[in-house]
């Protein structure tokens, strides 16, 4: 959002994760001393005016009458020169530098937090665009004001757009990094498998780093993956992918949680899985899914290991977890009630016998249950067609 030499985050979406943290029950006190201190700097370096009244009236912030008005003065004052840099522009000078001067107050209300001027001016921006490439460019600015508020809606319409402008040319690099916006707005909207597909698809040619750095990047990457691609696909595209060999070591227990699922060690896993989850809960995107992600990887676990028997005893299995019990029956169960497990508990043999669903027979009830809803569909309408 602001332009910055292409390696580093968006000072936007950093502020954005400071005060999703500051708001966040499971923060320390102490730790929010710091982020109040690192979000008030960032709001006045850049005369955020409306942004730290949101922030004030979430009581994010104490009010500061006096640095607020200072704040407007100064964006009155920057919006009075950038009209008249667009006046001269228009005027004097020709329509690439008109398209420049429209550009620069766009991010400024970018810069700004101002929202809707923002995405207004952007339009105006784009009506003086005719590379395919800047108007690309336009899109991504959009796509950050949506990220940065969490617009869902805006993000979604912005995606297909690009995607629109993509038919009509467009170069390779912006089309790699359109992959990393879509990835990260699936993930955020819970859509895990085409997340990690998109991820997988940029991981040797990534560039957003506006986003988030690699680092963040490789965490997603492994995150959706885990939880969306079987045992052979997660081994070649993950497991041993050199670009993300390079970087899982510097993740706390990612690399761990990652191994030890595909080396069965299932104890090791869930150790690393309670170290993981503090990182998924602080996460801006990952904290509404915090739950559901939970739920997906034990089933994923839990189905690998029981793949591997006709049946076993819950005690086997609760050692093999470096749990109890009590706890695998408890854990098992409400699986089992969702139709997450093909298993079912023996409680007085204390045994669990897998019943894996016959493919052949599920496709075969499967095509019974569609053609009889043809047959209907076909008689209703040999009805109409009779009257």
């Amino acid at each position: 959002m602001d332009t910055q030499d292409g390696t580093q985050q968006s000072q936007q979406l950093i502020l954005a994760h400071n005060v999703f943290l500051l708001k966040h029950p499971d923060v320390s006190d102490i730790e929010k001393v710091r982020l109040r201190d690192e979000v008030l700097n960032t709001v006045q370096s850049n005369d955020m005016t409306s942004y730290y009244e949101t922030l004030v009236t979430d009581k994010v912030l104490e009010l500061d009458q006096s640095l607020l008005e200072s704040m407007r003065v100064k964006n009155e004052e920057e919006i009075k020169k950038l009209d008249e840099k667009i006046a001269d522009a228009e005027e004097n000078l020709g329509e690439s530098e008109v398209r420049e001067a429209h550009l620069a107050k766009s991010l400024y209300y970018i810069r700004i937090g101002e929202k809707e001027k923002a995405l207004e001016q952007l339009k105006v921006t784009e009506s003086k665009t005719v590379a395919v490439g800047q108007k690309m460019d336009l899109v991504f600015y959009t796509l950050q004001i949506g990220l940065f508020y969490m617009d869902f809606d805006l993000i979604s319409k912005s995606i297909d757009k690009a995607k629109n402008l993509f038919e009509g040319g467009g170069d390779w690099e912006r089309k790699n990094r359109l992959k990393v916006y879509e990835g990260l707005y699936c993930m955020s909207t819970r859509n895990f498998k085409k997340a990690a597909n998109l991820f997988l698809d940029s991981i040797s040619t990534f560039t957003t780093y506006e986003l988030f750095p690699y680092d963040t990047f490789i965490f997603y990457t492994v995150l959706t993956s885990i939880i969306s691609l079987d045992r052979v696909s997660l081994k070649q595209k993950v497991v041993d992918a050199p670009e993300i060999l390079t970087v899982i070591g510097k993740i706390p227990h990612l690399s761990e949680f990652l191994n030890s699922l595909y080396d069965c060690q299932y104890k090791s896993f869930f150790l690393a899985f309670a170290g993981l989850t503090e990182q998924i809960k602080l996460d801006r995107y990952l904290h509404p899914h915090f739950r559901f992600y939970m739920r997906e990887v034990r089933t994923v676990v839990y189905s690998q290991f029981l793949e591997s028997y006709k049946s076993v005893t819950i005690e086997a299995m609760a050692k093999a977890f470096g749990v109890t019990v009590e706890f695998i029956d408890m854990e098992l169960s409400r699986f089992i009630a969702a139709g997450k497990l093909h298993c079912k508990i023996d409680k007085v043999a204390g045994v669990l016998e897998t019943n894996r669903p016959d493919a052949k027979n599920a496709l075969y009830q499967a095509t019974i249950k569609q053609g009889d809803f043809l047959l209907n569909r076909i008689q209703k309408l040999s009805r109409v067609i009779d009257l």
